[in-house]
């Protein structure tokens, strides 16, 4: 009974969305009439880049949500499923009827049939349905928001309104992937059995995804460690030159990398510095460092999407999250004998400098990664949304007094722990 009212909760209200979901799907060469900032927003929240060919075309990733009993295979993905490997619903986007189906009981959250409704919304944050003329889902693809946005849990645990550019460090990204039952491509491309890519893809856990491993090939670090990193922020970004952890390029070359190399977009891509057999194996056995396709349906959003990220500001971390008092002491420290803003300079935060690993006392496996064999300087607004999961890129450290540990041992700051504490809450303070 619970599963025919949802059916009717839902239904009601999905007609008239199917109609403009299926418009947007169908016009690839631009689904968005509207420009710049706003485009790109539309962009980044609902853009697939026909990725939706690999998710859904090679992996089935449509059918492992959908579930047997649904057309696919296997259990299927509920909607409680789904927000337990950290994918978000937006509050914003569940019409009345179906907000009060959910406080009711009457929309069920353990059946993988209402989370092809919520899809069908476009209420899972970052999971695009491609509908066919009568308002069935015929694939799936991922957007930016999925790893680079989350919500605000106003309505439940995982359900509220959206805060795009927030890194979603509660998203499985290995579990994800792990629901396909045709894994053999990925494995062949990377020389392992289907076995071991499962291994690697159950060890980065949540909010972590290994970006170069599809380049590389690497998937462990030298002491045995998973080599995925932290997902990284995707707000903040005006004035910051360099957008990953090791310098790869600017925003606008990492849309494009991620969009056409690990969203499996269909766009152009070009980068001279994959072509290095022993540095990049997987990238020249598959030509990664040339990729062209026509239509592009990647570059001409580019900018827009840009325009977007940057108008993202990192937001301000609520009030009580911080001891003012001590913040105030602990920016003089930041700026004086702390050092941190030799750095993490005002009001960026960040210099806009790349940096060897011995300049900052760590290892130098995810820098000799990159092209450019060194760590660029992240910045630092925003910095409470990403508590979850440690710091640095890997999140070596668990917390920021591990971090400041850290720094006064390597620069010999002779911090006491009263101006450790200061500089703690200066830093939960941006």
């Amino acid at each position: 009974m619970k599963n025919k009212m949802t059916g009717l909760v839902l239904a009601s209200i999905l007609f008239t969305a199917s109609i403009v979901f299926v418009q947007c799907s169908k016009d690839s060469d631009d689904p968005f009439p509207i420009r710049g900032e706003n485009q790109g927003k539309e962009i980044f929240r609902y853009d697939t880049f026909g990725d939706e060919e690999f998710w859904s075309g090679l992996l089935h990733i449509d059918k492992a949500i959908a579930g047997a009993d649904n057309g696919g295979f296997g259990p299927g993905v509920s909607p409680a499923t789904a927000l337990a490997v950290g994918l978000k619903v937006d509050a914003e986007a569940l019409p009345p009827e179906v907000v009060s189906g959910i406080k009711s009981g009457a929309v069920d959250l353990n059946d993988p049939a209402t989370t092809l409704e919520l899809i069908k919304l476009n209420a899972v944050v970052g999971v695009k349905g491609i509908l066919d003329d009568g308002g069935n889902i015929v694939s799936v693809g991922i957007t930016c928001a999925s790893c680079h946005s989350t919500v605000d849990n106003s309505f439940a645990p995982g359900i509220g309104k959206r805060l795009d550019g927030w890194p979603n460090r509660d998203l499985n990204v290995g579990a994800i992937i792990s629901l396909t039952d045709n894994a053999k491509p990925i494995a062949d491309m990377l020389h392992v059995d289907e076995a071991t890519l499962r291994t690697v893809l159950g060890a980065w856990g949540p909010g972590k995804y290994d970006a170069v491993l599809f380049v590389d090939g690497k998937a462990l670090r030298p002491d045995g460690k998973v080599a995925a990193n932290l997902l990284p922020a995707a707000f903040g970004l005006r004035g910051i030159d360099l957008t990953t952890y090791t310098g790869w390029g600017d925003i606008t070359y990492w849309n494009s990398f991620v969009a056409n190399l690990e969203m499996h977009g269909k766009g152009n891509f070009s980068d001279p510095r994959l072509n290095d057999p022993v540095k990049y194996p997987i990238a020249v056995e598959n030509q990664l460092y040339n990729v062209m396709h026509n239509p592009d349906l990647i570059t001409p959003k580019l900018a827009a999407l840009r325009a977007y990220q940057h108008s993202i500001p990192a937001p301000k971390p609520p009030m009580g999250s911080f001891d003012p008092q001590k913040a105030g002491k602990g920016k003089a420290l930041f700026l004086t004998k702390a050092k941190c803003a030799s750095c993490h300079a005002l009001p960026l935060l960040a210099d806009n400098v790349l940096h060897t690993a011995e300049e900052i006392g760590i290892d130098d496996f995810a820098a000799m990664r990159s092209p450019t064999g060194k760590y660029r300087t992240t910045p630092l607004g925003g910095l409470f949304t990403r508590t979850k999961g440690g710091f640095y890129h890997d999140g070596r450290f668990a917390t920021l007094a591990e971090v400041i540990e850290h720094y006064d041992d390597h620069q010999s700051l002779n911090l006491t722990q009263a101006e450790k504490s200061d500089l703690e809450e200066y830093l939960k303070s941006l």
